[in-house]
């Protein structure tokens, strides 16, 4: 017969997992079956050691991310604030201080396009610069709780993902950045009409510590989920997680 983990509190362990889900399904989670028992009828683990507990944990978040995808809508937007709700300065964040930061020669810098697209043509600051333009007032919220409005402007990543003729029927885009960091969007966010390629900040160049020459603001994601100093983007139908995704980080991490 399995037996529970020794010290394991079955139900501070289903609260837990809960926790991960989206609010509007957690309610209902605890409320209705919010026990190990009802966690191992969703995700088909029995917990019986360390290992199948990180595999229980591992397969909720999983469950998370399908609801979460099920109940993004693409039309629903982000909010918007106004200038005098812009945070200054804005909070730097990073898995390394501020000095880490890359330094970038704007001139010298590319952005790398690869994957399922049909012009792999690399693509300089300038030409980027070239493309229209919109400009966004929205929340950076990130996941160790705090949160900070910013001013951000850039082509949308929609125009430019339909521009290098991506397969939009792709489930990913991936991006690879300067510092050596990475994440990954479900292409239905990378086609959200506010996910921005971010080139300018405040109406200015994009500071070095906020991802010079380029980030990709996405204000429906975690902050995790808008990368700094990109310079590749592919697109694939291969799961190409990402630098905290991989580290146990929730993968959808949004509306």
């Amino acid at each position: 017969m399995k037996r529970p983990i020794p010290g394991v509190d079955a139900a501070l362990l289903a609260k837990d997992a809960a926790a991960a889900m989206p609010l509007s399904t957690r309610r209902a989670f605890l409320r209705g079956s919010g026990s190990l028992g009802a966690l191992v009828m969703l995700t088909g683990c029995n917990v019986v050691d360390g290992a199948s507990a990180e595999d229980l944990l591992r397969a909720v978040s999983r469950l998370n991310d399908r609801v979460q995808a099920w109940m993004f809508d693409p039309d629903r937007l982000a909010r918007t604030y106004r200038e005098a709700d812009i945070n200054r300065p804005f909070p730097f964040n990073a898995f390394y201080p501020p000095e880490d930061a890359p330094l970038v020669d704007g001139d010298a810098w590319r952005l790398y396009v690869g994957g399922l697209v049909t012009d792999t043509s690399q693509w300089t600051l300038a030409r980027l610069q070239g493309l229209a333009m919109e400009t966004q007032i929205t929340q950076h919220i990130c996941i160790e709780g705090w949160s900070a409005v910013g001013k951000w402007s850039g082509p949308r990543l929609s125009d430019f993902l339909q521009r290098i003729g991506a397969d939009l029927t792709a489930k990913y885009v991936g991006l690879r950045c300067e510092d050596r960091y990475s994440t990954s969007l479900d292409m239905a966010t990378a086609l959200h009409p506010q996910t921005q390629m971010t080139l300018m900040m405040n109406d200015g160049p994009l500071p070095r510590f906020y991802g010079f020459p380029m980030k990709i603001r996405v204000p429906t994601k975690l902050g995790f989920k808008n990368p700094k100093h990109v310079n590749e983007l592919f697109v694939t139908n291969d799961y190409p997680g990402g630098f905290w995704e991989d580290r146990g980080y929730n993968w959808f991490s949004g509306l």
